[in-house]
C-alpha cells in the first residue's frame, strides 16, 4: 500500500501478522521510513496486542513511541513511517479491586444493558497517567477514590479504564476529577476523557474510542469530553464534523492529496459522504477558486451522457439550436466530480480517458480540438476491480482514476459520530424550520444505535429533519422518528369505508423506562414538598440514597423547592 491510498484489512480470529515495507510481509507498506519487518500484530482469545519489531523509526501507538508491545483497542491508531493502522472491532453480540481490560469490557456491556433498560446513566472514562513510577500506590490511590460499584482496569501500560454506573454529565465528571486529584502526587500529568452512555455511544468499543481520544486532547490535571473531540472542517458552504478516528485520519490525507493535481477515487457505500469528500479535495486544493462541476453519470440517459461530458455544436443533432460547452469544458482550471463513475458507458468511458490523457476534448459536431485543464475527482459505491472483470468497466480508466483512493467506511463503522452528527443535522433543521431547538432522548438515541443506517449520513440527516417537522414537544422520542429507524410495527391501514363510524385513533405508548422516569421525578418533587425542601429529608422518605437523590435532582433538573411549585 502506497501513502496515497488506504484500505481494509481483516485481522484473523486467532494468529500473527507481520507489518513491514518485505514482500514476505502480510501487512505490506511500500515506503521508504518503514523497516522491512516493522512490528508483528498478535490476536489470541479477542486481545490484539502490536510489537515493534526494532525497527529503525519505531512504532507509535496514539501518538506514543511503543516498547516492547502494547495492546490495542477499538479506535487505537497506530503510527508505522509515515502510514497510519486503525483497528477497529466489531461489536460484540453479548469495586475494590482492580480488573483486566477483557473483564472490564464485559462489565460494560452489562451496565450498558442495564442503564438502556433503565433510563440510568452510565459513565466510562479514561485517564492517561503519562509516566508511572509507583504502580502499586497508584492502583491504591485510584481504588480509594472510587466508589465500590465503580471499576477500574488498565488500559496498557499507562492508562486506566474507568466505569461509573449511574453516573453521567456532570456526576461523571466530579468522580474522575477526585480521581485525579487523588493520584497527583504520582501522576501530575494526568489527564482524564470522558464519554457517557448513550449521548456519546451506544456500545461499549465506541465509548472506550470517544474516552481515549477525548482524553489525548485534554490538559495536565483536566478532563476532556468526548463530544469536544469532533473536528469541523468549512468547505465553502458546507460544514463537514467528523469525530472518527479513520475518518479524522482520512480527511488529513485528503488535505495532503488536494495539495497534488493527481487524479482521486472516492469509494464507500451510498450516502456515506463522496460529496464531501469531492469538495475537499477541491476547496483544498490550488484550483479553489475555479470551477467546482458535478456529473452525476447514473442520472443521464446514455444519449446525453457525450453531449453533456464533451458540449456539442449548433446542428449536431436536431435539438442542438446553439452550442454549448461540456463540462469538461466548462470546468477548466477547476476540478470536475463525476460522481457513480461505475454507471458511466463503456463508449463514454473511452473518450473520457481520451480527454484526460491528451488533455483536449472535441464537442459533437465539431472538428475542433480544444484544451481543458481539468483536476477529476471520481466517486462509486461499486466494485471497480470486478466491474473491470466482468466488462463493464475500462481497466485503462480505473488506472487513470485510482492514482490515489480513498474509502470512506459507513456510517455503521463510525459509531462515534452517529450522536454528534444526529445533533447536528437536529440543530440545522430546527433553524431551518424556524422552531426553538430540540433535544434527543435516551430512547430515541438507543433506538438510532440500534439502526444500522444502511443509508449512511443522508439516512440519518433525513430522520433529523422528519423528526424535526414532526415531534410535538421538546424532545424527540421514538415515536418522533421514522418508522423504520424507531423499529415501531405498523399494520398496514385498511381501505377506508365511508358508511363506517370513524374509527377510534390507535393507542400510542411510551416506552416503560420513560414512564418510569416521569413517576420517578413526581414522587421526588412530592418527597421535597413534604420535607419543605430539605433533600436530605426528602431522600429518606423515598427511602433513597441521599447522593443517588442529588444526582437524580441535577438528571431531572428539580430545584430544591420544585415540590413546591408542583403541588
Amino acid at each position: 500500500m502506497g501513502a496515497s491510498s488506504s484500505y481494509r484489512r481483516a485481522l484473523p480470529d486467532d494468529g500473527v501478522l507481520i507489518v513491514g515495507r518485505s514482500d514476505e510481509a502480510d501487512v505490506r507498506l511500500d515506503t521508504a521510513a518503514v523497516s522491512r519487518r516493522h512490528a508483528r500484530i498478535a490476536v489470541s482469545s479477542g486481545e490484539v496486542r502490536i510489537t515493534d519489531l526494532g525497527s529503525h523509526n519505531g512504532t507509535l501507538v496514539n501518538g506514543e513511541r511503543i516498547e516492547g508491545s502494547r495492546t490495542l483497542g477499538s479506535g487505537d491508531v497506530v503510527t508505522i513511517g509515515d502510514a497510519t493502522l486503525i483497528l477497529r472491532r466489531e461489536l460484540s453480540s453479548s469495586g475494590g479491586a482492580l480488573i483486566d481490560m477483557g473483564r472490564l469490557r464485559r462489565r460494560v456491556e452489562e451496565e450498558i444493558e442495564r442503564a438502556a433498560d433503565s433510563a440510568r446513566p452510565f459513565g466510562l472514562a479514561v485517564v492517561s497517567l503519562g509516566s508511572v513510577q509507583m504502580r502499586t500506590a497508584l492502583e491504591q490511590r485510584s481504588l480509594s477514590a472510587l466508589r465500590l460499584v465503580d471499576m477500574v482496569a488498565w488500559d496498557g501500560a499507562s492508562h486506566l479504564a474507568l466505569g461509573f454506573p449511574e453516573l453521567g454529565g456532570e456526576a461523571a465528571r466530579a468522580a474522575v476529577l477526585h480521581l485525579l486529584e487523588a493520584i497527583a502526587p504520582l501522576a501530575p500529568d494526568a489527564r482524564g476523557g470522558l464519554a457517557a452512555y448513550p449521548f456519546d455511544g451506544g456500545d461499549t468499543e465506541t465509548l472506550l474510542a470517544g474516552a481515549r481520544t477525548a482524553a489525548s486532547i485534554a490538559a495536565p490535571g483536566a478532563i476532556a469530553a468526548a463530544s469536544e473531540t469532533a473536528v469541523q472542517h468549512v468547505i465553502g458552504e458546507r460544514t463537514i464534523v467528523v469525530a472518527d478516528a479513520a475518518m479524522i485520519r482520512l480527511f488529513e490525507l485528503i488535505r495532503r492529496l488536494a495539495a497534488s493535481d493527481l487524479p482521486v477515487l472516492v469509494l464507500g457505500e451510498t450516502g456515506a459522504g463522496k460529496e464531501n469528500a469531492a469538495a475537499a479535495v477541491h476547496h483544498w486544493s490550488a484550483r479553489a477558486q475555479r470551477p467546482l462541476i458535478t456529473l452525476n453519470c447514473a442520472a443521464l440517459p446514455e444519449t446525453l451522457v457525450e453531449s453533456e461530458l464533451f458540449g456539442y455544436e449548433k446542428g449536431a443533432f436536431s435539438d442542438a439550436r446553439a452550442p454549448k460547452p461540456g463540462l469538461l469544458e466548462r470546468a477548466h482550471g477547476g476540478t470536475v466530480f463525476l460522481d457513480e463513475i461505475g454507471e458511466l458507458p463503456l463508449g463514454a468511458q473511452a473518450k473520457l480517458l481520451r480527454a484526460l490523457e491528451v488533455k483536449r476534448i472535441t464537442r459533437l459536431g465539431d472538428v475542433r480540438d480544444r484544451e481543458v485543464d481539468i483536476r477529476v475527482v471520481a466517486a462509486t459505491n461499486r466494485d471497480l476491480e470486478a466491474e473491470v472483470q466482468a466488462g463493464r468497466f475500462r481497466q485503462d480508466l480505473l488506472f487513470r482514476l485510482s492514482a490515489a483512493v480513498v474509502e470512506l467506511p459507513p456510517l455503521r463503522d463510525r459509531r462515534r459520530e452517529l450522536p454528534i452528527l444526529a445533533r447536528l443535522f437536529l440543530a440545522e433543521a430546527c433553524a431551518r424550520t424556524g422552531r426553538p431547538a430540540l433535544d434527543l432522548s435516551e430512547a430515541a438515541l438507543a433506538a438510532l444505535f440500534a439502526h444500522p443506517f444502511p443509508g449512511n449520513v443522508r439516512e440519518l440527516k433525513n430522520a433529523m429533519e422528519y423528526a424535526a417537522a414532526t415531534a410535538d414537544g421538546p424532545v424527540i422520542e421514538p415515536w418522533c422518528l421514522p418508522e423504520r429507524i424507531a423499529g415501531l410495527d405498523v399494520a398496514p391501514r385498511p381501505a377506508a369505508d365511508p358508511s363506517a363510524p370513524p374509527a377510534a385513533a390507535p393507542l400510542r405508548f411510551k416506552p416503560i423506562a420513560e414512564e418510569i422516569r416521569d413517576i420517578e421525578r413526581t414522587r421526588m418533587c412530592q418527597a421535597l414538598d413534604a420535607a419543605d425542601g430539605v433533600q436530605k429529608r426528602a431522600a429518606a422518605l423515598l427511602g433513597m440514597p441521599v447522593r443517588t437523590f442529588t444526582f437524580k435532582l441535577k438528571q431531572y433538573g428539580i430545584s430544591a423547592r420544585e415540590g413546591k411549585r408542583s403541588a
